[in-house]
């Protein structure tokens, strides 16, 4: 049988051995007689799974004791909303955004609506293909909060740096490049994330904020998405995504056993190149993105003539390369890499690559 790679932005591969641990659990969790999927969340066997799942990831980002950690429902969409809702009342009730893709976009559009966003640079007359220059950016010093992407998923535009904002807050949208690489959590007011890509499957979101941005809400903001109630339940204000949450867990722990975010870095890295060799190499393949700001996770590409984008995908997916289409609002191709992309995948979609571009 041919070994499929799914090159999906999200919901997206999860490790093998991460998903062999859980078909073994499926049925029966450490001999409790239960799925994971029938516990209680307030049973001892899930509290387990839960303080376990957590701990791993503190060692793994290293976060310090002074945040909060939230395994959240909603999708990174609804921290769109919290973020104003939990860090405007009581201060200016203005935040600092950068516009860098699709998703800053519709963070800025859902802020609006709590209060006065400023939108301190935007890519978009660049049809976000590099990230502004940060002496181009207009900061506002007395800011409730700096939001920005890391990664657009979309449009393939990553940051290889952290913005340096002051004494402001820094938020960051990281779904599509948390556990990535390390980074200093310390350097962040709030670090938030859809689990769909380089957690978990999809229905968990990851939220982590400083215990000091905590505690006041803008009135009506619902207990759901107030960081201070859900943070005294230990997430469990309600029933939580206890499977999604179980298996987050399985790849805390399989990310420890590959050697840590340094590891995990060196190899993404390396694939990143690997395929962008390729691209750069060519003159049949071509990125849109900036050389200096191109994604580790999200790779986009065209081809010269789009009229073959229909045979390049098919010619894909007989070879088992699968979900390589790009967004629909983009066009072309995009290869998403993350973790859980074996080298071997990256290796087998570039030998295609090359034995297309040869028979045109």
């Amino acid at each position: 049988m041919t070994e499929i790679y799914n090159f999906s932005a999200g919901p997206a591969m999860l490790p093998k051995a991460v998903l062999e641990k859980a078909r073994a659990e499926i049925l029966d969790w450490q001999g409790s007689g239960m799925s994971v999927m029938e516990m209680s969340h307030r049973g001892q066997e899930f509290m387990s799974i839960a303080a376990q799942a957590e701990a791993d990831l503190r060692e793994v980002l290293a976060i310090p004791d002074n945040y909060k950690v939230l395994f959240l429902q909603g999708g990174a969409s609804s921290q769109f909303a919290a973020i104003p809702m939990n860090l405007m009342a009581g201060k200016t009730g203005k935040a600092d955004y950068l516009n860098t893709g699709a998703w800053s976009k519709k963070a800025i559009a859902e802020a609006k609506k709590y209060g006065e966003v400023n939108v301190v640079a935007s890519a978009e007359d660049t049809n976000f293909s590099g990230i502004p220059a940060f002496d181009s950016w207009s900061l506002n010093p007395d800011a409730d909060y700096f939001h920005y992407c890391p990664n657009e998923t979309i449009g393939g535009v990553e940051f290889h740096w952290v913005p340096d904002v002051g004494d402001v807050p820094l938020v960051a949208d990281m779904s599509s490049t948390i556990l990535s690489r390390p980074v200093d959590v310390s350097k962040f007011g709030l670090i938030y994330a859809g689990a769909q890509k380089n957690i978990g499957p999809a229905g968990l979101t990851l939220v982590i904020v400083r215990e000091d941005l905590m505690g006041e809400t803008l009135d009506r903001t619902p207990s759901m998405l107030n960081y201070e109630t859900m943070a005294n339940a230990d997430s469990m204000y309600n029933t939580p995504p206890t499977y999604g949450w179980y298996l987050a867990g399985l790849v805390f722990q399989w990310i420890k056993e590959k050697g840590g975010l340094s590891a995990m870095a060196e190899i993404n890295e390396r694939k990143a190149k690997t395929l962008y060799d390729v691209i750069e190499a060519s003159s049949f393949y071509s990125s849109p993105v900036a050389a200096d700001c191109r994604s580790w996770m999200n790779i986009p590409f065209t081809l010269a003539d789009a009229d073959k984008d229909a045979d390049f995908l098919a010619g894909a997916a007989e070879r088992g390369l699968i979900t390589l289409k790009g967004h629909r609002s983009v066009g072309g191709m995009r290869a998403s890499i993350y973790n859980a992309m074996p080298e071997a995948g990256v290796d087998a979609l570039v030998a295609y690559m090359q034995e297309f571009e040869a028979a045109q």
